[in-house]
C-alpha cells in the first residue's frame, strides 16, 4: 500500500483467494482508485512466486515508467513533432511485445500505447526482448482503449489498422502525418469495438502462401514504412 501511494511502477497484484478484511478492503480500495490491476489467485500460485511470508498480496513491480497519453500528445505537438504512435490491443506475449518497442524505439516512435489488462507485462523478459528500447520509450498505459483511441484521433493522429483484408496496402496509405499504428492480437486481431474507430485499415502484401504474418514483424514493417516516408 505505501507502494502505491508513494507513486512506484507497480504493473499488477496477486490477492490470495478469500483474502478478507478491512486492510484488503483498504488495499482493493486503494488499487481501484490508481487504476492498478488486481487477481485472486490461489495460495499456490502465491507460493510458487516466494516462499516468504507474502500474507496473501504479491505486487509485480516494473523499472519501465509510464506516461501520460493525455500529457504527452499536447507536448508532442507543442515541440513540433509529428507524433508516431503504437497502440498494441491485445498482444500478449512478451517476445512480441518487447520485439514491437525494440523497433518502435529503433524507428522513430514517440510511445507504445497499451491497456492496463489483456497486454504483456512490462517485465524483465520484456526489457530484455526489446534490448532495453522499453527503457527509452514512453509507454502509456491506458484503463479503457476504446476511449483512449478517441483520444488520439480527436487529437489529429490518425488511426491506422493492420489486416490481411485492409482496404488498400500499406505503402498506399499516407504516414507522414500525425499517425497511430493500431496492431492487434494474433489470434483475434483488433477488437471489433477499436476496428469501427479507424481511420483506415491496411494489408502487408505478401507472395508467399503463409496467412499472416508475426504481429511484431508486421509492426516492424509499418513502422519502417512510416519512417520511410518520413524521410523523403
Amino acid at each position: 500500500m505505501e507502494a502505491v501511494e508513494a507513486g512506484k511502477p507497480v504493473d499488477k497484484v496477486f490477492l490470495k483467494k478469500g483474502l478478507e478484511g478491512d486492510n484488503a478492503r483498504e488495499l482493493m480500495d486503494l488499487l481501484r482508485k490508481h487504476k492498478i490491476p488486481y487477481l485472486f489467485v490461489p495460495p499456490e500460485k502465491l507460493n510458487r512466486i516466494t516462499r516468504k511470508n507474502h500474507q496473501g498480496v504479491i505486487a509485480m513491480m516494473t523499472p519501465v515508467e509510464t506516461a501520460s497519453l493525455e500529457a504527452l500528445i499536447p507536448e508532442l505537438f507543442e515541440k513540433g513533432e509529428v507524433p508516431l504512435l503504437v497502440v498494441l490491443d491485445g498482444v500478449t506475449d512478451v517476445r512480441n511485445f518487447g520485439a514491437i518497442a525494440r523497433s518502435a524505439e529503433c524507428l522513430g516512435a514517440h510511445a507504445l500505447v497499451i491497456p492496463y489488462r489483456g497486454s504483456a507485462p512490462l517485465s524483465a523478459d520484456a526489457i530484455k526482448t526489446s534490448a532495453g528500447a522499453l527503457m527509452r520509450i514512453p509507454v502509456c498505459k491506458v484503463e479503457n482503449l476504446s476511449r483512449a483511441l478517441s483520444f488520439i484521433a480527436e487529437s489529429g493522429i490518425r488511426l491506422i489498422g493492420f489486416s490481411e483484408k485492409g482496404s488498400k496496402t500499406i505503402a498506399a496509405s499516407d504516414l507522414s502525418g500525425p499517425t497511430a499504428l493500431v496492431m492487434g492480437s494474433e489470434e483475434d486481431g483488433i477488437a471489433r469495438e477499436n476496428s469501427k474507430l479507424l481511420h483506415e485499415m491496411v494489408r502487408i502484401p505478401m507472395s508467399g502462401s503463409t496467412a499472416s504474418l508475426n504481429v511484431s514483424v508486421s509492426a516492424g514493417i509499418g513502422l519502417y514504412e512510416a519512417f520511410r516516408q518520413r524521410e523523403q
